[in-house]
């Protein structure tokens, strides 16, 4: 049985390889496979091959796991089609995007026809590895920042606000604490103010009267 030998490159990584011989009465389903067997990605995710040109130019597709759309277009099946029925360039090429919620965009190239198998190899085969896939979701975002028990900043992560954020945050409450103080100063004067009168007056009236008794004396 003939092999392809693939080679997969991301799209936006070019420094990250991998090559993978597969037989070529295989399906693309087996190629998904294999190139997620070599980046540690969960495979289960809805994808899609597409037939490409030599300018990378998305063509007939090829899915799996498809959503409602795709049924209704009638959308061929991974593990429905093998490879050998694409193949007709010894270059042939193949637009690959893996889970479309999050997608990762792969350049997947024919580079050779072996004619004979490697006695007791499975295959599909990675047989090259060259740089690190980057994490399957990459940055997630609103990620809470990490704090000490007790920390001010502990109902801060609760809601993902981060610690630059949060001196922000501190910002604005002392500029709205500075505008309360004042406000808060008037109204202590104007209660002094309508106490201190009165008691002022009933002051005014001890002393009077302190100098009646003393007159009577």
């Amino acid at each position: 049985m003939a092999l392809y030998r693939f080679r997969i490159t991301f799209e936006d990584y070019d420094d990250v390889v991998r090559e993978i011989d597969v037989k070529s009465n295989q399906t693309f389903e087996d190629l998904h496979r294999a190139i997620h067997q070599s980046t540690g990605y969960n495979p289960e995710y809805s994808s899609s091959f597409y037939i490409s040109n030599d300018q990378w130019i998305k063509g007939e597709e090829i899915t799996f796991m498809p959503n409602q759309k795709r049924i209704d277009r009638k959308v061929a099946l991974m593990d429905k089609v093998k490879l050998l029925s694409y193949i007709d360039d010894p270059h042939q090429k193949f637009y690959y995007t893996f889970n479309f919620d999050r997608p990762f965009d792969f350049h997947v190239e024919l580079m050779k026809i072996i004619l004979d198998e490697t006695p007791g190899v499975t295959y599909p085969a990675v047989i090259k590895s060259t740089g690190e896939a980057p994490k399957q979701f990459g940055n997630v975002l609103n990620v809470p920042v990490a704090a000490p028990e007790g920390d001010d900043f502990d109902f801060l992560n609760e809601m993902a606000i981060g610690e630059e954020d949060a001196e922000d945050f501190e910002e604005i409450s002392e500029s709205a604490d500075e505008d309360i103080v004042p406000k808060v100063a008037v109204d202590d004067e104007e209660e002094e103010d309508e106490f201190g009168s009165e008691f002022s007056d009933d002051e005014g009236f001890d002393d009077d009267s302190k100098l009646s008794h003393g007159d009577d004396y």
